[in-house]
């Protein structure tokens, strides 16, 4: 157990970075980069760096000089957390050292892997390495509100005519047994991200009085649409390439009838969406589109009739169905009760990344190194990262954290108790030197 190690991720999660929506504190975010200045001078050192509002982008200059159109390694992570409500076992911003683990905000989700990014190069650069080719960081202070942070650099490197060949960002870990059945441990590299989008739902009416109800108000359309979500399947159900993949991944560890399912899961498809989609909501998410309703407004009285109530629906459309055709499925439904629908944000529809690709090929070489017996597999994030907008200047966008987490980690991300376990830093660490060397 590296001790340095422990003790520079403490004090990056005892310096809160949250980052609130329309409120956010940039100096807040500039003490935070003072703080990694002084835990990476030797990368700082070798460095060009430059700043967007809280949101950073280093430059490590290589050997070569390359064209900005052919431009190697980006790896990512973002600096910002979420709140951390509700009632922690340790101080969500203490990092506590107890149980073999590191706790606090921001240990998994996404500090850890930034230290063990930052902290790989900080060490290959104590060491007098260059890489062959630039190595760019990129950190952001706004993943977690949704902002412009990674999108507004994005743009300049698009602009600017960068393209690279390999970005890695945050993403899946390394899981056990993350289907039920897949005996052992898979780490799941993401290849792609569902598209997030933000679509608002109203009813109107005259108002009127409580005491005198008519039927179908407008609190009472937009529960009948919601329920009518709920119940039916409006959306298209598909097992992609990838998932087919990632089941044929998982069948050498499966047995029975399931393994000759998971080995072709094209025949067995029907079979495969019945089960799946009835496993779990997660992973029936990675077959279809999904959307789920998360605010709403109705009058501002007890005893009044809203003229207008609204639900805001938060919508994560699949590749095989895209943008507007899951619009158009959820418009269709809304029409049945009277509802108007306005988008408020659209979201982006990032492409897919090759599992075939030499990028997510040196993940898997690189996962093999450092946690033998691991095995890799390629699947679609269905929450959203940074590295979307990155899809601008790189075809080979990869979405993977090298950590192995448990299902309790996994469940506190976002929510409380959040760790690390101590004995994951070493690898971690590894795992980011092998890839900036192998690249």
């Amino acid at each position: 157990m590296n001790e340095k190690y422990i003790q520079n991720l403490s004090r990056m999660i005892r310096m809160e970075t949250v980052s609130v929506q329309g409120q956010n504190d940039v100096e807040k975010f500039r003490r935070f980069h003072g703080l990694l200045r002084e835990l990476f001078p030797a990368l700082f050192a070798v460095c060009e760096f430059e700043e967007y509002d809280g949101s950073i982008l280093m430059r490590w200059p290589g050997k070569e000089s390359p064209t900005p159109e052919k431009q190697g390694l980006l790896l990512m992570n973002h600096h910002d957390v979420v709140e951390a409500g509700g009632s922690w076992t340790h101080g969500p911003f203490s990092a506590d050292v107890a149980d073999g683990k590191l706790w606090g905000r921001g240990t998994l989700d996404d500090k850890g892997p930034l230290w063990a990014m930052l902290q790989a190069a900080e060490e290959l650069a104590e060491e007098g390495f260059v890489p062959e080719r630039d190595v760019w960081f990129e950190s952001a202070c706004t993943e977690e509100i949704m902002g412009e942070g990674a999108e507004t650099i994005a743009k300049m490197l698009k602009e600017k005519g960068y393209r690279f060949e390999m970005v890695l960002d945050e993403g899946g870990m390394i899981l056990t047994e993350p289907i039920g059945g897949a005996k052992g441990d898979y780490a799941m590299i993401g290849v792609g991200e569902k598209g997030c989008a933000d679509l608002k739902f109203v009813a109107r009416s005259a108002g009127g009085h409580a005491s005198a109800p008519p039927k179908n108000t407008p609190l009472v359309r937009l529960g009948k649409f919601m329920s009518y979500i709920d119940r039916n399947e409006i959306f298209d159900v598909q097992l992609s390439p990838v998932i087919c993949e990632m089941l044929k991944r998982f069948a050498p560890a499966m047995e029975g009838l399931t393994a000759k399912a998971m080995a072709d899961p094209e025949t067995f498809a029907p079979l495969i969406k019945r089960v799946i989609g009835k496993s779990s909501p997660a992973a029936a998410a990675l077959l279809k589109t999904t959307i789920a309703f998360t605010r709403a407004s109705g009058s501002a009285g007890n005893n009044v009739i809203p003229d207008e109530a609204w639900v805001i629906g938060n919508m994560r459309y699949s590749h095989h169905q895209g943008r507007e055709k899951s619009f158009a499925a959820v418009t269709k439904a809304a029409k049945r009760y009277d509802l108007e629908v306005e988008v408020l944000d659209p979201g982006i529809e990032s492409p897919l990344s090759d599992w075939n690709s030499k990028a997510f090929k040196l993940v898997e070489e690189a996962v093999g190194v450092v946690f033998p017996g691991t095995a890799c597999s390629p699947y679609i994030m269905t929450g959203a990262s940074d590295s979307r907008f990155m899809s601008e200047v790189s075809d080979n966008c990869i979405r993977f954290a090298p950590f192995h987490i448990s299902d309790e980690q996994m469940a506190s991300i976002h929510g409380t108790d959040e760790n690390v376990d101590l004995k994951s830093l070493v690898p971690a660490v590894q795992f980011y030197r092998y890839i900036i060397q192998k690249f």
